[in-house]
């Protein structure tokens, strides 16, 4: 029996917050629980990859990227905070879009690694920006600024029950995964989006009618795929949502295909 893929996942940040106490005064890494279920679920192990840009002063040894890198067989990038407008070398519009500068530096460390290597990357929400952005891309700071005549595309309240359509362009590799599926209803709990794309990427999948980009794909030698919505995420009883297994299963189909091309036959 094969081995049980392991997949790395990028840890989300929370820093010390001055108006609370016990754990909360620390900086803390985290796994959402769908993400992680939503691979367990496949078979996966999967295995969080703190981040090495520590605040707190304490060494590290000589333990780095690409050590996680040679033991993993792909990396998730999860959604969460805002890209910082600093990492593509732009000026916060408001002093909330500040974004996450310390998380874009390690995630952006992780991708480059895994590219590096072929080994594929998935990102998710933030995690597709993230993959515009380290390919020379820009991003919408605030759609409802930027585009205000678009579609509402974040509701604190709702989360992850808010929804919209999106079209998904035809021959794109999106469109084959979903044979005959046009468009299709998807989660939206972004309020930053894709607006230059990165060297090499291509949109498959954009917001119906107000046409936002909402699925990227690189055109380099490994697989490299990002979705602005939570593909772990369902919304039982609508037909017209697009369910996120076959975009899971495309990445670990990718993962399996890159171990097996470099394993070393006994």
């Amino acid at each position: 029996m094969a081995e049980p893929l392991a997949i790395g996942v990028s840890a989300r940040l929370l820093y010390p917050d001055p108006q609370r106490s016990g754990i909360y005064s620390k900086t803390l890494h985290y796994v959402e629980q769908s993400v992680a279920h939503g691979l367990m679920a496949r078979d996966v192990v999967v295995f969080m990859i703190p981040s090495h840009r520590a605040d707190d002063g304490v060494a590290q040894g000589n333990i780095h990227v690409h050590e996680y890198v040679k033991r993993l067989d792909g990396l998730l990038l999860q959604g969460g905070s805002d890209i910082a407008p600093a990492t593509y070398n732009e000026t916060p519009l408001a002093p909330e879009w500040q974004g996450d500068r310390v998380r874009d530096l390690y995630e952006l460390d992780l991708f480059a690694a895994f590219v590096a290597e072929g080994k594929p990357v998935l990102g998710i929400c933030r995690g597709a920006q993230l993959i515009n952005v380290a390919f020379g891309g820009t991003l919408y700071q605030d759609i409802a600024t930027q585009l205000p005549d678009s579609l509402q595309h974040r509701d604190g309240d709702k989360y992850d029950r808010n929804f919209h359509a999106v079209r998904i362009e035809p021959d794109c590799g999106l469109a084959r995964l979903y044979p005959g599926r046009r468009t299709a209803t998807i989660n939206t709990i972004h309020h930053q989006a894709v607006k230059d794309l990165g060297r090499d990427l291509v949109g498959e999948a954009r917001s119906d009618p107000h046409n936002v980009i909402e699925a990227i794909r690189w055109q380099g030698p490994s697989y490299v795929f990002g979705v602005q919505w939570h593909p772990e995420f369902g919304a039982e009883g609508d037909p017209d949502f697009l369910d996120g297994t076959a975009i899971l299963d495309e990445f670990l189909d990718a993962a399996r295909a890159r171990r097996a091309a470099t394993s070393v036959e006994p």
